[in-house]
């Protein structure tokens, strides 16, 4: 009984998170403890408490009960109960009885820790050294942020996402072609983003018809997890901001652009970046401006980053394009008659960029150059490069250096990212199948009326109720609007031979997989119904009348390898968004009329990643309407070749004559020959001007390949089993290896909670180290050092206690037993805010000292590692005992570890403030220089830049050591351990 006395201060070994305790109560047999800050009261048995006394010593920090914090002294004992001396932060001295310590105080860091006899596991200690070595090696990996997501290392990708994301508050329009990867490239930028610290809150709107399969894509490519916004969940929030219901928001454009009160609540959050996907769907002009589009500019004008979304930037004409421009930059988007004299003198530009490939030695090609280029720099560089006594060395370097120059100081080419397929290459060759069918008896009367006379025409648009030229081009609508009677028509399906084609398609192709799009609704319904009757064949339908949990069912079925269905038919919807490129046969039970839809379809199978050519199947009845469009779209712009990304400008100018020669072969002709005129000055204009400025500059391979190296040393990483082998099992996670490089990961039954795929009681899920195997299988995770689990694990050992005290037992022949070594990891703490990223030059650093009874530093000498695998563990009373026996020794040398290791601070922050300099002076350099020839360059950006570089060189010159962990180390011999 003794041993305790009400009031003096003690803490629970088993339950250290209850704080300081004071002992209230105390008999011959039991002993009760008061835990004040936690509310609790625990009783213990006296002989054999689980308690440990705590008594600061001199040079402690304590804190009163009143918030007063004082530095220890001296101590005196009264009646049983220790008496602080101290001085406060003023320098007035106190006298501090321990029961009137505050009773929230903290004993967190190692050495309170380790004083008051809380002790880890040494495989804890080894770990948490580890994870500081690991967490500094990966934090400046210049692919940190884009090495853990599931996407292939493909160049022109990895460029626009290294670029975009390394800038201040990016505001650019990603602008490839369809199935070029425009939706990993935002997703890479994002994912790099919120990993960095640099952003924390995205806004991100996107058709209805793809908000399912963005949620999906974020959350398997990249393991971001959105909330997806909709009606129902706002109403579900009441009179809150339902935008503020998560960091991360997905939406409708089509919910949010009708509704004026919830677009106030979006306009109303703290926005970190925007994201918009199918811009060219933002409608503006001079003279007015879309709903929409109006959205989007006032939420773009609060949001600081910006990313625009679109495979058709021209393609909807020059005006459209700088209404997207206008968005990213309203004060350098101002004028359209300037753009469009700016966009006229790309020409020049890039004739100066490809003349540069013929110098030395081509006069012409040296004038050529010579017209674009106006600073004394760049003249030098053109006079190294003209000079035939250069050498080859000296002549490539100028040749890179000018062309780097003048990509970044003409155009839009720092706003907007445009690849084209010619540009990426490796795409899979198209080929084109007609089927000329003869129409059936009842289409025939159709077609022979619409021929007769005009009026006979406007009488079948008021009888059908359908549009000019839908009436023409889409004979089963035609037919269903005359003919449709339920008890004695017979459905169109039953007299269409386009049905009985496809089923022996169907045949023909075996096992392989089809995806069939008609242009109505209707029609594809009534088709799956038809295959159904006639065939046998069960397909599921995919249309816009479908939730969104059906249309991914149904595109769910049709993915599946296994036991899914043979075909999907869509609905013009079916060509947007979705990406089917597992499948290659693509059938176009009618054409679409605006060549930007025919594109959109054949995009859904023609991707990036595609390994097999395109078989592109499409039946049309002889000499109809249809058949004349086939003609235009094959013989006016090669349309099944290639996307050409001239469509829309052709249609502009062409659609209204073309629907009216639909019905007359000579008209035709003259149309196609036009069309055909203007088809080829597009393509060579685009070759000539701004396209081929925007090609050059959307990827530079020397930038993207030193990407891919440095991702894929990540993944080769041996440190990465090593390390997860002995966080999953101290953390309590089971792990099956299932063969195949696949791991299943489950929560095991003392599993810590919260962890990141992982619920006791569930599943877990399965991962794999390869990226090869990930990318195989959509139920396979992608474990690399950024997978959140990973991060989860390395962010609770840094940012927690686990680890941060050991004690081990030594037997060493060289050592007399007895002797106390202890091993100190210092840390350096740089406090700054997140936004700056202040890990990429200076992450936490440890530096280890080991030092010996007489203060002798021994790290140089014995290795972590060797002197780890010799440690033998022991039990925690026993540990204690030992701390408490060498309080006095042990404070001694935590004061002598922090002076050996205050020398090397002063090395580590200047080698962190020169690569800080390095890099961020360098740049500005360079944004400075072309800002005076490339008004893209926004001032702001500018200015964060020297704001960020000028608060980086204030964190990092501020930041301090603190001790994160500390191990004590007993000698013993054979003997003692016994």
């Amino acid at each position: 009984m003794s041993d305790f006395i009400p009031g003096q201060r003690w803490i629970s070994d088993g339950e250290a998170e209850l704080g300081l305790g004071t002992i209230l109560n105390v008999d011959f047999r039991s002993v009760t403890v008061l835990f004040a800050a936690s509310q609790e009261t625990r009783t213990y048995s006296a002989r054999q408490a689980p308690l440990t006394r705590v008594v600061f010593g001199s040079g402690d920090h304590i804190e009163s009960a009143e918030g007063v914090t004082l530095t220890v002294d001296d101590t005196k004992e009264v009646d049983g109960l220790v008496i602080y001396i101290g001085i406060d932060a003023a320098g007035e001295w106190h006298e501090l009885s321990e029961a009137k310590l505050s009773d929230r105080m903290q004993f967190n860091q190692a050495r309170d820790r380790l004083l008051t006899g809380q002790v880890d596991r040494n495989d804890w200690f080894d770990l948490r050294f580890r994870t500081l070595h690991h967490h500094h090696r990966i934090s400046q990996n210049p692919a940190l942020g884009l090495a853990g997501p599931k996407i292939d290392l493909i160049p022109h990708q990895l460029y626009i996402a290294d670029e975009v994301s390394r800038r201040h508050a990016p505001r650019v329009l990603l602008a490839d072609e369809v199935g070029l990867g425009k939706t990993i490239e935002a997703g890479l930028i994002l994912h790099r983003l919120l990993l960095t610290g640099r952003a924390e809150r995205a806004l991100i709107l996107v058709p209805d018809s793809l908000t399912h399969q963005w949620l999906v894509e974020l959350l398997r490519r990249f393991a971001i997890e959105v909330t997806l916004l909709d009606e129902r969940q706002s109403q579900a929030h009441g009179e809150a901001n339902p935008f503020e219901a998560g960091q991360l928001i997905l939406a409708s454009q089509q919910w949010l652009f009708a509704n004026p009160h919830r677009q106030s609540q979006a306009e109303a959050c703290a926005w970190d970046l925007l994201i918009v996907d199918e811009a060219h769907h933002l409608d503006w002009t001079p003279e007015e401006t879309g709903p929409g589009y109006a959205c989007v500019e006032r939420l773009a004008a609060v949001a600081p980053g910006l990313l625009l979304l679109t495979a058709t930037p021209e393609q909807m004409g020059l005006e459209s394009h700088f209404a997207r421009l206008r968005l990213l930059d309203p004060d350098r988007y101002h004028d359209l008659e300037r753009f469009r004299a700016e966009e006229a003198g790309y020409v020049r530009v890039a004739e100066a960029i490809d003349a540069l490939d013929a110098l030395p030695g081509d006069a012409a090609a040296l004038d050529t150059a010579a017209t674009v280029i106006d600073d004394a720099d760049s003249r030098a560089l053109l006079d190294t490069l003209a000079d035939p006594e250069s050498d080859s060395a000296q002549r490539e370097a100028a040749r890179t250096q000018l062309r780097d120059q003048l990509l970044d100081r003409h155009g839009t080419g720092r706003v907007m990212f445009r690849n084209s397929r010619r540009h990426v290459g490796g795409f899979p060759e198209r080929r084109l199948h007609v089927a000329r069918l003869d129409p059936p008896s009842a289409y025939r009367r159709v077609l022979r009326k619409l021929a007769r006379d005009e009026d006979s025409l406007d009488e079948l648009l008021i009888e059908t109720g359908l549009d000019h030229p839908d009436v023409m081009l889409y004979l089963d609508a035609t037919y269903r609007a005359l003919d449709d009677d339920p008890l004695n028509g017979e459905p169109w399906w039953q007299i269409d031979p386009r049905v009985t084609w496809l089923l022996e398609r169907l045949t023909e192709m075996g096992r392989d997989k089809a995806l069939v799009i008609a242009h109505d609704r209707r029609t594809a319904t009534d088709l799956a119904e038809a295959l159904r009757v006639l065939g046998g064949v069960h397909a599921p339908v995919f249309h816009e009348g479908l939730t969104l949990v059906e249309r991914d069912r149904a595109a769910a079925d049709f993915a599946d390898a296994e036991d899914g269905s043979q075909l999907l038919i869509c609905s013009e919807i079916g060509s947007e968004g979705r990406n089917f490129q597992f499948c290659r046969h693509l059938v176009m039970f009618d054409l679409p009329q605006h060549p930007d839809q025919l594109e959109q379809r054949i995009g859904r199978l023609d991707r990036i990643g595609q390994r097999h050519a395109i078989e592109i199947h499409v039946p049309v009845f002889a000499d109809s309407p249809g058949e004349r469009l086939l003609r235009w779209y094959r013989e006016g712009m090669d349309a099944f070749s290639a996307p050409h990304g001239v469509g829309s400008e052709l249609f502009d100018a062409f659609g209204d004559e073309l629907a009216e020669s639909l019905l007359d072969d000579e008209a035709l002709a003259e149309v196609i020959d036009e069309t055909r005129a203007l088809f080829d000055a597009k393509l060579a204009e685009r070759n000539a001007g701004r396209n081929r400025l925007l090609e050059l500059n959307a990827c530079r391979n020397e930038r993207a390949d030193a990407v891919a190296t440095a991702i894929r040393e990540l993944d080769a990483d041996r440190a990465l089993p090593r390390y997860l082998d002995q966080a999953l099992d101290i953390f309590g996670v089971d792990s099956q290896d299932l063969g195949g490089e696949l791991l299943h990961l489950r929560a095991g039954p003392q599993m810590l909670d919260g962890l990141p795929g992982l619920v006791k009681g569930e599943e877990g899920f399965t991962a794999t180290r390869s990226r090869e195997r990930a990318l195989a299988r959509d139920d396979v995770q992608h474990l690399s050092w950024e997978h959140p689990l990973v991060r989860e694990i390395m962010e609770r050992i840094l940012d927690g206690t686990l680890g941060n005290t050991a004690l081990a037992l030594l037997d060493h022949p060289a050592i007399p037993p007895g002797r106390v070594l202890t091993e100190l990891v210092f840390c350096t703490h740089c406090p700054a805010p997140t936004h700056l990223h202040v890990d990429r030059f200076l992450p936490p650093t440890a530096i280890r000292v080991l030092l010996d009874e007489s203060g002798a530093n021994l790290a140089d000498k014995v290795s972590f590692t060797g002197l780890a695998k010799n440690l033998q563990k022991v039990k925690k009373a026993v540990a204690r005992d030992l701390i408490k026996s060498r309080h006095e020794q042990l404070r001694d040398l935590l004061t002598r570890g922090e002076s050996e290791a205050e020398r090397e601070l002063p090395t580590i922050l200047e080698a962190a403030q020169s690569r800080m300099r390095e890099r961020l002076d360098g740049e500005l350099t360079r944004l400075q220089a072309l800002a005076r020839h490339n008004p893209s360059v926004r001032q702001d950006e500018l200015d964060a830049l020297r704001d960020e570089r000028a608060a980086l060189d204030t964190a990092i010159e501020g930041a301090r050591l603190r001790l994160d962990a500390v191990r004590v180390i007993v000698t013993v011999d054979k003997e003692t351990r016994r």
